[in-house]
């Protein structure tokens, strides 16, 4: 299973090492798989605009009870990047990131500020003017899914719980669950690495770490597609650390894919040191990498919960995480 994980993360001369058959055989889901099996059957193209726009998702969120970062500012125009600086005169830390952006790009997170600097959790500074600067790519669309204009959003910066800053560089590590027809099917942690500069993006370096569905620690990490145990910088254990509340992290999940309709997506969340889980924003393309997280090809949690829809259609939120909780297991 490992050497599959770490396959379908190779430079593509080595993938002749394993063919189509073989991986299927190891249950791993690629792009073309995704789309066309579970994707697009179940996510109908007018539901995406509900969480392509982050300003959108964060509406539903609130109608439905759940916490989300507060939102500080909302800058869409050049006028209003004129006047950043003086929007954001009470804050010292924040982010900043495109409504309509992904994988991401284009998010800004600033941990402090000091003389007119503004610093990210690196310790790197920027410019007031280099702040405007970033701002106004993202309202040009430089970040947005279409690359149409966009506007950005500056948001409250999540303080991590501080079991979760022990094992992500100097940035929030967030969660990703992946859902299909409600059951939560796989879930990781992504923690920051010096390399990612504060993001848990794992195309940017940080790590993806796989995590129980049932009981909600963590049981494997990796780094660019390599089985890691240990921190790469802070130099400790990444496995066997228990998330709080995972039962309220579920049901947060659970009633996100109830609010956009959509079949097959991922939720991301944070853990608030004082607010607990708050619900980031909600991916309908979500990507393939949290297999090689957990070790597990996707296809082995998916077609269950085919078998099990079609058997009890109706069943409600609480059966659907109890059934992944008994089924899916590390």
């Amino acid at each position: 299973m490992e050497s599959a994980m770490n396959e379908i993360r190779a430079p593509w001369w080595h993938r002749w090492l394993m063919t189509p058959r073989e991986l299927r055989e190891q249950g791993v889901v690629g792009i073309n798989m995704r789309n066309a099996r579970y994707l697009l059957p179940n996510n109908p193209r007018r539901l995406y605009r509900l969480v392509d726009d982050k300003l959108q998702t964060k509406a539903l969120a609130e109608e439905r009870g759940l916490s989300v970062a507060k939102t500080y500012a909302v800058i869409r125009s050049p006028h209003d990047v004129a006047k950043l600086e003086a929007t954001l005169k009470n804050h010292e830390s924040f982010v900043i990131k495109p409504a309509r952006g992904s994988g991401g790009r284009g998010v800004l997170v600033i941990d402090g500020r000091e003389d007119g600097k503004y610093f990210k959790p690196s310790g790197s500074a920027l410019s007031g003017a280099e702040l405007r600067h970033h701002v106004s790519n993202i309202l040009g669309g430089l970040y947005s899914l279409s690359g149409q204009r966009d506007v950005a959003i500056v948001e409250y910066r999540v303080k991590p719980a501080e079991l979760l800053t022990a094992i992500s560089y100097q940035g929030a590590p967030d969660i990703r669950i992946v859902l299909f027809h409600g059951y939560p099917v796989m879930a990781m942690l992504r923690a920051a690495t010096k390399e990612s500069d504060g993001r848990a993006n794992l195309h940017q370096g940080a790590l993806g770490i796989g995590i129980d569905l049932e009981t909600g620690c963590t049981v494997r990490a990796v780094h660019h597609g390599k089985v890691r145990d240990i921190h790469p910088d802070l130099k400790v254990p990444l496995l066997g650390v228990k998330l709080p509340e995972w039962e309220r992290i579920l049901d947060i999940a659970v009633t996100c894919q109830e609010m956009t309709g959509l079949g097959y997506l991922g939720v991301d969340l944070m853990i608030d040191e004082e607010l607990g889980p708050l619900m980031i924003e909600v991916n309908a393309r979500p990507g393939l990498a949290i297999q090689m997280a957990n070790g597990v090809g996707l296809l082995k949690r998916l077609e269950p919960v085919v078998t099990q829809h079609k058997l009890r259609p109706g069943l409600g939120r609480a059966g659907k995480i109890a059934f992944s909780r008994e089924n899916f297991r590390a």
